[in-house]
């Protein structure tokens, strides 16, 4: 697109919503002239309403309008007014991944791991305040000066985070993270350019011989979504305990118990934490327990259950590549109370995980597995790994390291790979 088009395009896109604002303002007054009650309406019935009070002010104005466009106006007031303004077409577009409102001008999306910004916007920060609380209405949930961030799941599963001012100076800003309706396959791995056939059997492999794994990445990285194809690899039959913060998991299995985290209420009173959980899941005789992310004192808990039988265990950790991953989990051990030497805490986790998967999100927006490392042992107090499999970005091509595992389980996951 020309420069001198694309600035037509937002000239038009500004006068559209200039028309709206107006628009809007005038449905408002209307409304509550003939106190109507939108929400005891049918949605066919609101359009029918809202369709009326338009083609009314299109005539007054004396506003050059085809059918088509009245239309589009008369759809996206209804979603103003019943839905989520001009994040409504968004929500519904499968092919976005990311939903970023960055005050009330800017709006940007995520497809196929790259941003962009939209031509969308909201009226003003008001008009932002008004679809976020339309938003968590539903959910119970509430924002306001007193609680001004506020982390929830929609019933579709998506993760929606807001934060509003003070403390934030763009204004009202809100995060949507969507998911998949369908489940991630390993045929859509591979067509994505995610791994190879050898580690894709690998995994699969190694997640039925009950691996204790760990996935690292950075945010954004793939890696729920990697987790999420790896349990669906477990045994049907077994019993499943999932703890996350915001419920991501789609797991085909007949038996998983799912449990989410709940953050404090307004006095400060009812925080349940992951570490709360994965205590708690240890009494309800799990085959498996997957936790969504390893981020504070639970680091304890799952290391203690990987350690005492609860084999096949798995979760993430914020990491850029496998050693990171091993410190990462060492330092929140640290800060969550260990008392005792650094080897034994070393010994601790090289005895818990086996495995450890990087997944990294690069330049061009594609997710890779750029390295399977196995989890050896301790040698001079450090960490002893082999890597399995890795990636080269310069050669953009995967390869299979010539090494034997130590562990049985995972000799025999890479013989049958």
């Amino acid at each position: 697109m020309r420069i001198s088009e694309y600035q037509y395009d937002l000239k038009t896109a500004e006068k559209s919503q200039d028309t709206k604002l107006l628009l809007h303002g005038y449905l408002i007054a209307e409304i509550e002239q003939d106190r109507t009650d939108l929400l005891g309406m049918s949605k066919q019935q609101m359009f029918t309403y809202i369709n009326s009070k338009v083609y009314r002010y299109v005539a007054d104005k004396q506003l050059v309008v085809s059918a088509y466009d009245l239309k589009q106006l008369t759809e996206d007031m209804v979603d103003e007014l019943a839905g989520f303004g001009p994040l409504e077409a968004l929500i519904k577009d499968d092919s976005i991944n990311d939903i970023l409102v960055n005050g009330a001008k800017d709006i940007f999306v995520e497809r196929k791991g790259k941003l962009e910004k939209t031509q969308l916007r909201f009226i003003d920060n008001d008009h932002v305040l008004r679809v976020i609380r339309r938003i968590l209405s539903p959910l119970g949930r509430r924002v306001d000066e007193a609680s001004p961030t506020v982390d929830a799941r929609l019933p579709d599963g998506s993760r929606l985070n807001v934060i509003i001012p003070p403390l934030a100076l763009n204004g009202p800003c809100m995060s949507i993270r969507k998911f998949r309706k369908s489940p991630i396959l390993g045929s859509d791995l591979l067509a994505y350019g995610t791994l190879n056939s050898q580690m894709l059997s690998f995994l699969t492999n190694a997640t039925e011989r009950r691996v204790n794994t760990i996935i690292s990445g950075g945010t954004g990285a793939g890696k729920t979504t990697m987790l999420n194809f790896m349990s669906r690899s477990i045994p049907v039959g077994e019993r499943i305990v999932t703890i996350e913060d915001a419920a991501e998991l789609r797991l085909a299995h007949d038996h998983v118990v799912r449990l989410e985290t709940r953050p404090q209420n307004l006095d400060g009173m009812g925080e349940i934490s992951a570490h709360d959980l994965v205590r708690n899941a240890l009494r309800m005789r799990p085959d498996r327990i997957i936790l969504g992310e390893v981020r504070s004192k639970e680091v304890m808990d799952m290391l203690q259950a990987m350690n005492t039988g609860h084999e096949g265990c798995m979760s993430t950790v914020h990491a850029n590549n496998p050693n990171d991953a091993l410190l990462r989990l060492e330092t929140l051990a640290g800060l969550a109370g260990f008392q005792g030497a650094e080897v034994t805490m070393r010994k601790m986790i090289a005895a818990a995980i086996e495995l450890i998967i990087q997944v990294t999100r690069m330049p061009d927006g594609k997710r890779r597995v750029t390295s399977v490392v196995e989890v050896v042992g301790i040698r001079d107090d450090q960490f002893v790994t082999n890597e399995l499999f890795s990636y080269n970005a310069d050669m953009d091509k995967f390869f299979s390291q010539a090494v034997t595992p130590n562990n049985p389980k995972l000799r025999d996951a890479l013989a049958c790979s």
